[in-house]
């Protein structure tokens, strides 16, 4: 049964077409990925589905409960608590309509219902605490004015959850969260059990959720099967069929136009028909929409120069310290990317390099060289009021790339900015274009320290790409903050990890450092099973300890070197337990709340194996 259906979707902002005749079908379990250039319409689509916009043409049809996750949610109530009553409104109208059912003496739609309360839960407070919890949504008496955008994000996504819909619609939900919470996010919408239409630039996440895409192009949307690797086969063969089909057309059109030009008869009635074909011709060759995206940030600096030197660096609050004794040197080519739960202090150590804050303790040098160059992730750095032509020229005809003088009209198309946006004022941009307006003011600047906070938010997949390969390229250091796995492990050379207790770790890849995270993990709950130690007082004058080889079991040892075996048998037994509840897709509908509990225990069983495991040598080799 189709969900969602949507024929012929038209939609207009002043001269500019964003969708025309737009086709799609979800239909009850589809996962749905969508994805499209900045600007293509996809944010604008969701919003039509969902019945938050108008659209021009085409209709709409809706089928059960839809929800959306818009990039700037619109919260209703004053406080949390009162966006989380809306959510879960449909619980409370579910049991009220089972009650009225009793009343009316309807045992059919009182069975039906008590079937849907059955599978819902009749209470549902768990839940609630639960994904709240999870995704570390504000406290409920906060008021919703004084969230900030992260927190209003998060507690959005936590309602959309909530509100158990037919049909989910997520617009760059990984926006604000952390690695974890990322990964807690794509389990849980892989066991998801109604229809997903999913817009991210998080490129796991897409490969694990989505087992169709739809690619907004020109207005239109073409389906591809598959997964998100699929897609990028299946398009890249597409496109070159367009190519193909474009290079054959255009011959055609030289071929008809040529013999037009020359040939008297050509202006005869006889051959009005040919002509006619000609310019049918000129108006069916397709059009190429891949971008010719260029971002070139190189800039020259000596390799052997060092830009930013910390040496026991260290930065706190009244809280507490964030980091301490952070050393670290910055020397071109060198790419960091740094890693951490929110709060943990990775933007606070950004304000420091870029001299905005001053350390606690230690000491930041700067090399003459050191010249930065900042995306933060609010996107600041642009004028609301100008238009898209006067930022980025800074209100000049031309500005200088390299070493040469080009018009701000060419190289604005350069960054994939029509002639219909030059005009278009900044405030009405969407997130990714203001992202790519600040790429090409950054790649003006010339910066030889690069500090990105986030940058991937909002980005289309292909601009994306497109910043990694400039990244990759570029000759000066880069300092990024981010969530997005991918982005992290192509572009970083080394990463910074936030690992608590004021510390942060270096370490070569993010793999390294999840694998030293899994370890101290396992370190730690292999040391909480084990017996407490207890010491016995020391005598006044002991004697040197006689270390007798092969001495006899005491009779408790005894006793618990026949214990050990059924007690390591029911730890595995627990873990495989454990796993088969993780692995099943209705653990994160029905026990969402015990995913956390679940998670933790299947990395800690492992561990108290190894341990009992020891203990059982030690004493069998004794016995």
């Amino acid at each position: 049964m189709a969900h969602l259906v949507a024929e012929g979707i038209e939609r207009s902002f002043g001269d500019r077409q964003v969708l025309r005749g737009a086709n799609l079908h979800v239909h009850s379990g589809d996962k749905v990925g969508l994805v499209g250039t900045n600007g293509s319409g996809k944010s604008t689509l969701l919003a039509i589905l969902a019945g938050r916009a108008p659209h021009d043409g085409g209709r709409v049809e809706r089928k059960g409960r839809v929800a959306i996750l818009d990039q700037d949610p619109d919260l209703p109530g004053t406080f949390v608590q009162d966006a989380v009553d809306a959510a879960v409104g449909w619980h409370r109208e579910l049991v009220a309509a089972y009650e009225q059912a009793l009343e009316d003496d309807d045992p059919d739609l009182a069975s039906e219902l008590q079937a849907r309360l059955d599978q819902e839960g009749w209470q549902i407070d768990h839940k609630i605490h639960g994904i709240l919890d999870r995704v570390g949504a504000p406290p409920r008496t906060a008021r919703i004015a004084d969230l900030s955008g992260g927190e209003r994000r998060r507690l959005a996504l936590a309602t959309c959850l909530l509100s158990a819909p037919d049909v989910l619609l997520l617009d760059e939900p990984t926006n604000h969260l952390d690695a974890d919470l990322v990964q807690w996010l794509e389990a849980y919408l892989q066991g998801f059990r109604g229809a997903l239409l999913l817009v991210t630039h998080d490129r796991y996440l897409l490969e694990a959720v989505a087992e169709r895409i739809v690619e907004v192009e020109d207005g239109e949307c073409i389906p591809y099967e598959g997964s998100y690797g699929d897609y990028l086969i299946a398009r890249a063969e597409r496109q070159f069929r367009k190519v193909q089909k474009r290079d054959r057309m255009l011959r055609m059109v030289a071929t008809e136009a040529a013999w037009a030009a020359r040939s008297p008869s050509a202006r005869s009635t006889k051959q009005k028909a040919r002509l006619q074909r000609l310019d049918a011709l000129k108006e069916n060759v397709p059009t190429i929409t891949e971008r010719d995206l260029a971002l070139n940030l190189r800039t020259g600096v000596h390799q052997g120069a060092t830009l930013i030197e910390l040496h026991g660096v260290a930065k706190g609050y009244d809280d507490g310290p964030l980091f301490t004794d952070l050393e670290l040197v910055l020397r071109p080519g060198d790419r960091v990317g740094v890693m951490g739960p929110n709060g943990a202090g990775k933007s606070t150590l950004l304000r420091l390099l870029r001299g905005v804050e001053t350390p606690d303790e230690g000491e930041i040098l700067r090399g003459p060289k050191a010249s930065i160059g900042v995306l933060d992730q609010a996107r600041t750095g642009l004028v609301d009021t100008d238009t898209v032509f006067e930022a980025a020229g800074d209100g000049n005809d031309r500005v200088q790339v390299g070493d040469n003088w080009v018009h701000v009209a060419t190289f604005l198309e350069r960054f994939a900015f029509t002639r219909q946006h030059f005009d278009q004022h900044v405030e009405s941009l969407s997130g990714g274009e203001r992202a790519r307006l600040l790429l090409a003011r950054l790649m003006l600047q010339g910066a030889t320290v690069l500090l990105l906070d986030e940058p991937t938010n909002d980005l289309d997949l292909l601009t994306l790409r497109i910043l990694e390969e400039a990244l990759l390229a570029y000759d000066g250091a880069v300092f990024v903050v981010t969530h997005d796995r991918a982005f992290l492990d192509r572009v970083a050379t080394q990463v910074l990890a936030f690992e608590g207790d004021a510390h942060i770790g270096h370490y070569a890849s993010r793999q390294q450092a999840n694998r030293a995270r899994a370890l101290r993990q396992k370190e730690a709950a292999a040391a909480a099973a084990m017996p407490p130690v207890v010491e016995a007082p020391a005598p006044a004058a002991p004697p040197p300890p006689k270390v007798r080889k092969g001495k006899r079991l005491s009779y408790k040892e005894k006793q618990e070197l026949e214990a050990l075996p059924d007690r390591i048998d029911e730890l595995e037994k627990a873990l495989e337990t454990t796993l088969a509840t993780l692995a099943d897709p209705a653990t994160y509908k029905d026990r969402a709340d015990d995913v956390a509990d679940l998670n933790a225990r299947s990395e800690a069983i492992p561990g108290e194996i190894e341990a009992l495991f020891a203990r059982w040598e030690g004493l069998s080799e004794r016995a």
